[in-house]
């Protein structure tokens, strides 16, 4: 389906928000997307029909729920390109990469004791690693960006050695837009023989991914970034390392063996889903999923990158406007900017007054802002297909009219 504004405008009433919401101009989609009814149905249906446990009774009604759940995690590997037992449902992006920051140790060789991260990287993707190498006595190194906003990849074959045992990047900064070059970095990694884990909670719902052709060892992602419910994540991971791994959490569901002394595990992903999952959660992911196939992921893309375009260009009208975005060729539908003089929060503050949100602040990535020289945070503006070229002149004309109030 290609997409243009007036088809934007008809997929706009698939989303029960904007008819609750009339007049809102919802531009924080990297914060949370909004949800197509096709999602809020598909948890609904499930939580009124199907509901039960999964892997435990021998009933209809549990056996629907599991048939249910293991079909949503078929799905999720479909769409990346994964084996079906390599996908892990957790919470979010955020549980992913601590149960990463905790079961990983096992399997560093004793030699490496160095990880690597970006400048670009959200608070989830930075301090479960802090806190990994305070505990186990390694050393953080940081790879820097370039003045373009973009990844100084340089830099980083020089802090990728012998003594990198993991490097932990985003695919896409949740401030910046930048698309980081995902394959290269990867093999850059292998060469040195060092774990990669890729955040890619800003590029699932934007961006083709194809874990087997990028070669990543890790990856993670949130559904609520991609359409889909709250309390639901996925971490991808190479068969052959997961099965060395050891389990984060304990308890009910991923248990083979039980005696006072010791206890044995299933093997993964059970391994590492203790406890009553979120089972409607899964379930709803996939008809997110689905939602996005069926409108087409290039499809998606290429409208975002027109909207991206008019954006940049109609905010350049803005006088004094600082924007902070590598450009439309090498970044999401996400556009930070400062107006001098102003702070983030009014600028957030006045723009809600017409129905209009943003985001306001650090964004979660304190260290970031000290690089690009903005401690008191910036405004960000993040797109999704659903947006139209009506949504950018609502902000961009709000955002002449802040100006010309603080003169």
């Amino acid at each position: 389906m290609e997409l243009n504004n007036n088809i934007v405008k008809a997929l706009k009433t698939d989303f029960p928000i904007f008819k609750h919401n009339l007049g809102l101009v919802y531009l924080d989609n990297a914060a949370t997307s909004q949800r197509p009814k096709q999602v809020i149905d598909a948890v609904s249906n499930f939580t009124e029909r199907d509901n039960s446990n999964v892997g435990r009774g021998v009933y209809s009604l549990a056996e629907r729920a599991m048939k249910k759940y293991e079909g949503a995690r078929k799905v999720i590997s479909n769409f990346i390109g994964a084996n079906q037992e390599e996908i892990i449902f957790t919470k979010n992006t955020t549980e992913s990469i601590n149960l990463l920051s905790y079961t990983l140790q096992s399997i560093i060789p004793r030699n490496k004791n160095e990880i690597l991260l970006t400048e670009m990287e959200h608070h989830s993707n930075l301090v479960p690693w802090q806190q990994m190498a305070k505990r186990n006595g390694m050393q953080l190194k940081v790879v820097k960006i370039k003045e373009d906003f973009t990844l100084d990849l340089e830099d980083a074959k020089k802090k990728l050695n012998d003594k990198t045992a993991i490097f932990a990047f985003t695919y896409v900064s949740n401030v910046l837009g930048t698309i980081n070059p995902l394959s290269e970095i990867v093999k850059l990694a292998k060469s040195k023989g060092v774990i990669t884990v890729i955040d890619a909670a800003q590029a699932i719902q934007h961006l083709p991914i194809d874990v087997k052709n990028i070669g990543c060892d890790f990856l993670a992602f949130s559904g609520h970034k991609m359409l889909g419910p709250n309390g639901i994540g996925v971490l991808y991971g190479r068969k052959e390392l997961l099965e060395k791994l050891e389990p984060f959490n304990f308890g009910g569901g991923m248990i083979e063996t039980v005696d006072w002394q010791s206890s044995t595990w299933k093997s993964s992903p059970e391994k590492f889903e203790a406890g009553t999952q979120n089972i409607a959660g899964a379930v709803g992911l996939a008809s997110s999923v689905d939602y996005m196939k069926k409108i087409g992921i290039e499809n998606i893309r290429n409208w975002e990158d027109q909207i991206l375009k008019y954006a940049l260009k109609r905010l350049k009208e803005v006088p004094g406007i600082k924007i902070y975005n590598p450009g439309a060729d090498s970044s999401i539908s996400l556009v930070s900017f400062t107006l001098p003089g102003i702070h983030p929060h009014d600028v957030a503050e006045l723009l809600n007054e017409k129905k209009i949100a943003i985001r306001a602040g650090h964004m979660c990535a304190m260290p970031l802002m000290s690089t690009i020289k903005e401690k008191g945070g910036v405004c960000r503006a993040s797109l999704s297909f659903y947006n139209t070229f009506e949504d950018i002149d609502a902000l961009v004309d709000s955002l002449k009219e802040i100006k010309e109030k603080f003169k």
